[in-house]
């Protein structure tokens, strides 16, 4: 029989305090999900809650943005972003070798005894580019997400080769100099469709922060209680996302008419899945919509992903583009410096888009 962890801070204190994360519960053990890890019914995920609007789930391929489909594609990529929020690319430019490499890395950092994750746990972690934790704001939440991650934030080669952890740094930085260059393509799209030019000034000032974060749900007993991530909207401008074949990544449908619908994104192999943040509404004034998504857990295997994040450097400026503004006569956001929308978005648990409150114009 495994151990017990009734006593709310002796569980915080092992999995959070101590660097145990998630897994240290799992590898010790445990028959069921502790009390502070279930879901009130309303957070829970219902599997069978799968929306059949299967021309949003199909990949673009966008070797066809080479050819006479070109306008096609840059039609579906547009309304994607219009729509769901969501999208999946293939021939995207990543090798499908790098792919592979990211989740064995991804796998083997997370396999690794506490001990040696501990060491970048926040406050602690000998650089300040890397963080690992567990769930999202342990501190903030009444109910603890089903997950552990590392966070790498990218300042230069250098100090990512020096202070990233060396059991995934190589596979992290190339993924991320080849998702970069997918971003650059995919907002030059975006942009173009908006009647805006995309510079090399206005692509820094949008991306000018890079993150790549691998998250690792383990194995649950008890899915049904618990969930990998909850509902939210990604903070930045896009989100460029390797998952695993196991699945449990839910978009929820804005404009559907059915109350709280959901649908899955299925795993396509070989492809990413990109989604809008919410720097992206504001600097469309609301044309593309950041996608509200959650993750479920598993109790058949343990799963990986790993985002890259494009944001704003936390010194931008981020408002709605002026070109937008004035053809819709309207701001639907307020002018707001990106390091207080981070502050405030790190500073809640999980709460749906409410984080787009933070900058939205209240005298409109």
């Amino acid at each position: 029989m495994g151990p017990s962890f009734d006593e709310g801070n002796a569980l915080f204190d092992f999995v959070v305090q101590k660097g145990n994360g998630v897994k240290g519960l799992v590898d010790n053990g445990i028959k069921m999900v502790p009390e502070r890890y279930i879901q009130p019914p309303n957070e829970r995920i219902d599997k069978k809650i799968i929306n059949s609007n299967d021309q949003l789930l199909v990949a673009i391929d966008l070797s066809k943005l080479d050819g006479a489909e070109h306008d096609e594609v840059v039609g579906a990529i547009s309304m994607a972003a219009e729509t769901l929020g969501f999208f999946q690319v293939v021939n995207h430019g990543v090798t499908l070798e790098l792919l592979e490499s990211l989740k064995a890395a991804a796998h083997n950092f997370f396999a690794q005894p506490p001990m040696k994750k501990a060491v970048y746990l926040k406050g602690v972690s000998p650089s300040p580019l890397v963080k690992y934790g567990t769930s999202f704001v342990p501190e903030k939440e009444m109910a603890l997400e089903w997950k552990d991650y590392v966070s790498m934030m990218y300042t230069n080669d250098d100090e990512a080769h020096a202070q990233w952890p060396p059991e995934c740094k190589d596979v992290a930085l190339e993924y991320l100099k080849s998702s970069t260059k997918l971003v650059r393509k995919l907002l030059e799209i975006l942009f173009g469709n908006l009647g805006v030019t995309l510079d090399e000034e206005k692509f820094e000032s949008v991306t000018g922060l890079k993150m790549v974060n691998m998250n690792f749900y383990p194995s649950c007993p008890n899915p049904e209680l618990t969930i990998g991530v909850g509902r939210h909207s990604d903070m930045g401008t896009l989100t460029v996302l390797l998952q695993d074949g196991i699945g449990g990544l839910y978009v929820k449908l804005e404009q559907s008419h059915v109350e709280d619908e959901w649908i899955e994104i299925p795993p396509i192999p070989g492809a990413l899945v990109i989604n809008v943040g919410d720097t992206m509404q504001i600097l469309s004034n609301g044309r593309y919509k950041s996608a509200e998504h959650r993750v479920r857990t598993t109790s058949s295997e343990s799963r990986v992903s790993i985002p890259l994040f494009a944001t704003p450097k936390p010194s931008e400026k981020i408002c709605p583009l002026p070109q937008l503004v004035e053809s819709d006569g309207v701001a639907h956001y307020r002018q707001v410096l990106f390091g207080d929308y981070m502050q405030n978005f790190f500073g809640k648990a999980h709460e749906g888009k409410k984080s787009l409150d933070f900058a939205r114009n209240d005298s409109v």
